[in-house]
């Protein structure tokens, strides 16, 4: 199945959260073999990080978005963390610092935007601004409204420099969301995570949908696109996810650079001196083997 077909939002069309089913799947998968499948992506994913840390051309950015415990940080655990630390980075956004508030809503996320070569992972972004904001009445409406065009214009100069953007909505009921809220209260590894608004944020469920559904509207360009995943089933969240950032990833038809030294003039020079060591490095050889 083409997940990235299935699962995005065409520029301009307008969608319907509540009319999504949260707990949808595909019927081909099974949860054990959509848990084989993810292992077997988490190394096609490695290889294609390498690649593109290796390449230094290109860069790729992934935003996570969804209601409290809709599984962000599942996501990039059990998904994303194949990647080698040294050419990818994780960023969650949380209540803005007094210095980041005295700033531009967009400052704090462009010093996290990854550099050529690197992937960024956004748990919560910049489209904080046109949720929280809007749902807690924090700013005025012409304020969070014109944010909308700051942000297409923030992504399409990134994605001219070079940078893929992947934007995923994780889509869970508020049945399953309890659910999970259960499993924090019983588990002790899982407790800390647990907060009062977890609970309170829930009354506002109806106008957090309403403000995804905007910004999912007025943001999901060709070149910078939103995907809702169904994540009522973590099996096949992770699956989906890491279907459509592999397929992205293949799509760029990145390539390892040319080695920048004469590989023959350097092998000669090892030759060289693999005989000047004479008999030691034979035997180490033997030795290895």
């Amino acid at each position: 199945m083409n997940y990235r077909k299935l699962f995005r939002v065409k520029p301009g069309s307008r969608l319907k959260l509540g009319k999504l089913d949260p707990g949808s799947t595909d019927d081909h998968m099974t949860e054990r073999s959509a848990e084989r499948l993810v292992g077997k992506l988490g190394l096609e994913l490695s290889r294609l990080q390498y690649t593109m840390y290796s390449e230094g051309k290109r860069s790729l950015l992934i935003c996570l978005q969804g209601l409290d415990g809709a599984g962000k940080d599942g996501t990039i655990s059990h998904v994303l963390a194949s990647m080698n630390p040294m050419g990818a980075h994780a960023h969650a956004f949380k209540v803005p610092s007094r210095e980041e508030a005295s700033h531009d809503f967009l400052w704090r996320v462009e010093k996290a935007v990854p550099a050529r070569g690197e992937v960024a992972i956004f748990n919560r972004s910049h489209y904080e601004d046109v949720l929280v904001t809007r749902v807690h009445n924090l700013v005025p409406k012409p304020v969070w409204k014109a944010r909308y065009g700051f942000i297409r214009d923030f992504e399409e100069r990134l994605v001219a420099s070079g940078t893929t953007i992947l934007k995923f909505y994780l889509h869970i009921s508020p049945d399953e969301q309890l659910r999970r809220f259960k499993q924090r209260l019983e588990d002790p590894a899982r407790q800390w995570k647990i907060s009062e608004s977890d609970y309170t944020e829930r009354e506002f469920w109806g106008d957090y949908l309403e403000a995804y559904e905007d910004a999912i509207a007025r943001t999901s360009t060709e070149d910078a696109p939103w995907y809702v995943i169904p994540s009522n089933k973590k099996w096949f969240r992770n699956l989906a996810v890491a279907r459509i950032v592999v397929d992205t990833m293949k799509s760029l038809d990145m390539q390892m650079p040319a080695p920048a030294v004469d590989l023959r003039r350097i092998a000669r020079q090892y030759h060289q001196a693999e005989r000047r060591a004479g008999p030691t490095v034979s035997a180490s050889r033997s030795r290895r083997r």
